[in-house]
């Protein structure tokens, strides 16, 4: 599955890695009943709706799309340890080389993993900066996500990393004094 990429993102979405309809499709998060792409644009990220046949358009609203490791699989979980570690070190090489404004981690346990430590809190901005990008931790969008179960749920935390985006897009105010 190719990355889809953006010169110098204003963010830089990172999934783990394609499941069994992405990977038979040959798009990032193609499977029919996963609401990433509905997500995307519902939250004001991207200004119109695109489907996943469409994802070389993120480029054009400034964001990236990357996964850890490239291999197809039913589940996550029947990643190795190895290539997950693997795709870490890739995915360093990667963020150190596009310079994104935000990576923004498409599930949690990405996050703990790529910062190797176990992490309090859930989805949202994070404290560490990794090759001057700001970290925030999406809920994964799957259907099967007991944690984040409905739309709603994910929906609120695709808001949030839009309002940060936009608040790291705004101009620093200007110290000038007026009649100076």
């Amino acid at each position: 599955m190719r990355d889809v990429i953006a010169e110098r993102p204003r963010v830089l979405l990172v999934g783990i890695n394609p499941g069994k309809d992405s990977g038979r499709l040959g798009h990032h998060f193609a499977g029919p009943r996963n609401p990433f792409w509905k997500l995307l644009s519902a939250s004001g990220l991207i200004p119109v709706a695109l489907t996943a046949e469409q994802e070389r358009r993120l480029a054009e609203f400034g964001i990236a799309l990357t996964n850890v490791c490239d291999r197809t699989t039913a589940s996550a979980a029947e990643l190795g340890k190895d290539e997950i570690e693997r795709g870490m070190r890739r995915l360093k090489r990667k963020i150190r080389r596009l310079k994104p404004e935000v990576v923004a981690f498409v599930g949690l346990d990405i996050y703990r993993n790529f910062f190797g430590h176990k992490v309090s809190g859930g989805a949202g901005v994070k404290p560490e900066i990794f090759a001057d990008a700001r970290i925030f931790a999406l809920p994964n969008p799957s259907g099967v996500n007991a944690n984040f179960p409905t739309f709603a749920s994910k929906l609120i935390w695709f808001e949030r990393l839009r309002r940060f985006v936009d608040e790291l897009e705004k101009p620093a105010p200007s110290s000038a004094k007026p009649g100076t």
